[in-house]
């Protein structure tokens, strides 16, 4: 595969990561400024010198539940032959090949990332994984930058505690999401006096929190989802008001 080809596989965008922030479902008619809710979250993944290898040995170690029960997961979320998917902060990679095959060759999933490196990586791995329906795609901090009305899914597995402007992240998939369009979210249990220390330390807010911002961002609760395997992590389900 030339290096011509796999640059036509990644969709980037050449736009700076900016404070502006996208305009949220409340106010669709001009942006709005957001305040970072956790400065630097990202600083790792935005890192010239990023070691994919690493992080592939972190993401996709056995002992990372949620990548030991993905197919648990995928399960859970109930896509359809011909839907689109948007996994948000596919990281290396570890859910591509069950969306794949959730959605079909007549499907979609888009693989999208901030980091510059990680996008590459996806690339290339749905080609060798022979994915053709998969399509890495480099976002910014404060959007996903999707096309309106492109997904029928978004999805996000540890990764809402890295979203540093939630409230225009949440907003631009709003955008993205068609009509009765759901968002799943998995992750990390925060609960004071009960959670380990790095995750009160790194994860931002907990399941009660997130609810109630992605409420305030557009979107209706559903359910939370009982996934086989999951100890650490919490899973729920919305759908776009």
């Amino acid at each position: 595969m030339s290096s011509h080809t796999l640059r036509n596989l990644v969709t980037t965008f050449a736009a700076p990561f900016v404070l502006l922030a996208c305009a949220s479902p409340s106010a669709p008619h001009g942006p709005s400024l957001e305040e970072s809710v956790k400065p630097g979250i990202n600083d790792s993944f935005l890192a010239e010198d990023l070691d994919v290898e690493k992080f592939v040995e972190r993401f996709e170690g056995e002992s990372r539940e949620v990548f030991a029960h993905r197919q648990n997961i995928v399960d859970a979320i109930g896509l359809s032959a011909g839907q689109a998917v948007a996994d948000i902060g596919a990281g290396t990679g570890p859910f591509l090949d069950p969306f794949a095959r959730a959605v079909g060759t007549d499907g979609k999933v888009y693989a999208v990332d901030v980091a510059p490196d990680f996008v590459e990586h996806l690339a290339q791995r749905a080609i060798d994984e022979g994915l053709e329906q998969v399509e890495a795609r480099l976002c910014k901090e404060n959007s996903a930058e999707l096309p309106p009305a492109s997904i029928d899914a978004a999805f996000m597995c540890d990764v809402y505690h890295h979203f540093e402007f939630p409230r225009s992240t949440m907003g631009s998939l709003h955008r993205a999401l068609r009509p009765g369009g759901q968002v799943v979210i998995v992750d990390f249990d925060r609960i004071p006096g009960v959670s380990r220390e790095w995750i009160l330390d790194h994860v931002r807010a907990g399941k009660d929190e997130v609810v109630a911002e992605l409420d305030s961002f557009g979107f209706e609760f559903v359910e939370e989802l009982d996934i086989e395997g999951l100890e650490e992590n919490w899973a729920v389900r919305f759908k776009k008001r």
